[in-house]
């Protein structure tokens, strides 16, 4: 790399493809050139000032031709887009970085969370994968807990805001209280089972065929044990919908194989990289989805003795889960990558 990297966002004109695309212009990536891409109905698109100089991207589309000649490919496009393109950016000499669900589970690809396990970087073959936005901000949190005292079990209530689930969710959410609020009749709602405004909905994700819990559950049960590489943790995970426009919050009950206090839990969180302790009850002060909205932090609050269990703590998370959820950690990855001499190299053949 000696005047910066060529880089190809999939996926561009997504919420968190945009989000991409600004993060690599405002941490100052080292990339000569920016690419955008999404699908087909979006190729021509103009963004106006997403190059990494502030000047204007036209969407590309996919195909054989388009995709070549990329040092680093970052996808937000979903599974299917990034089971058939992101090992063709591999052969063609890329390094993948991808959002999607697909590739997380396969034991050829590290998943990665840039505070929690960067070391896995060293064994990708061509292809990273980027936790789900729900995972994410727990392990971020739970690192330095599971390194001092060692994780047994977690029981972990997520509320999660309609943008995980894409901006036509949003639109809903904000189209239905409008409409409550001036008592006008609701349109059927396309995006949820049920009205989402001034409602909560114990079904966030998927239900596959004769599966009690969602993919969102399977994806916080699973993922928590590749990231802390300790697949004897035990899980249990109820995945919420609330109307909460942007940031997810989770109740997380933390059992672990050691004593620890709550008072030397909140030290550890406090020294750790990438989380913010707000912990003040008496004074109002815990984590809060909107203080969370545009930021980078994993904030931890409410950390406090489990009186059911003498080796249990309680802990309330709170992230943006567009940005340290998805985004933000995509291109720390990146800056990893490139810092680590990683991009352009990888241990083995890419997965299938």
């Amino acid at each position: 790399m000696s005047d910066g990297y060529r880089v190809a966002v999939v996926g561009a004109t997504g919420q968190v493809g945009t989000l991409m695309l600004r993060l690599l212009r405002e941490r100052a990536f080292p990339a000569r050139e920016v690419v955008a891409f999404a699908s087909e109905r979006s190729a021509g698109k103009v963004l106006d000032g997403a190059a990494p100089d502030g000047s204007s991207l036209t969407v590309q589309g996919l195909d054989g031709d388009s995709i070549q000649g990329f040092d680093l490919a970052l996808f937000s496009a979903g599974g299917s887009t990034s089971g058939e393109w992101a090992p063709a950016f591999v052969a063609a000499g890329a390094t993948v970085v991808d959002n999607s669900s697909r590739w997380r589970m396969n034991d050829e690809v590290p998943l990665v969370v840039s505070e929690v396990n960067p070391q896995a970087l060293e064994r990708h073959r061509g292809i990273i994968a980027n936790p789900n936005c729900s995972t994410m901000q727990m392990v971020v949190a739970l690192k330095p807990i599971h390194d001092a005292a060692g994780i047994e079990r977690l029981v972990v209530s997520t509320y999660q805001a309609v943008s995980g689930t894409g901006r036509r969710a949003v639109d809903e959410l904000l189209d239905q209280s409008h409409a409550l609020l001036h008592e006008r009749e609701i349109e059927r709602p396309s995006e949820y089972a049920h009205r989402i405004a001034f409602n909560a909905l114990p079904h966030a994700g998927s239900f596959a065929a004769g599966d009690d819990h969602t993919d969102e559950e399977r994806k916080l049960i699973y993922e928590t044990r590749k990231i802390l590489e300790d697949p004897a943790i035990r899980v249990s995970a109820t995945c919420v919908r609330v109307p909460v426009v942007n940031g997810h919050s989770e109740a997380v009950n933390v059992q672990t194989r050691e004593a620890l206090s709550p008072e030397r839990a909140r030290e550890l969180l406090a020294a750790a990289p990438g989380v913010a302790v707000l912990d003040d009850p008496a004074a109002a002060l815990y984590p809060l989805a909107i203080d969370a909205d545009g930021r980078d932090e994993v904030f931890v609050g409410r950390i406090r003795r489990d009186p059911g269990h003498e080796r249990a703590l309680d802990l309330w998370i709170v992230a943006d889960n567009l940005r340290k959820g998805a985004a933000t950690n995509a291109v720390q990855l990146a800056e990893l990558l490139h810092e680590r001499g990683l991009l352009g190299r990888r241990a083995a053949a890419a997965p299938a």
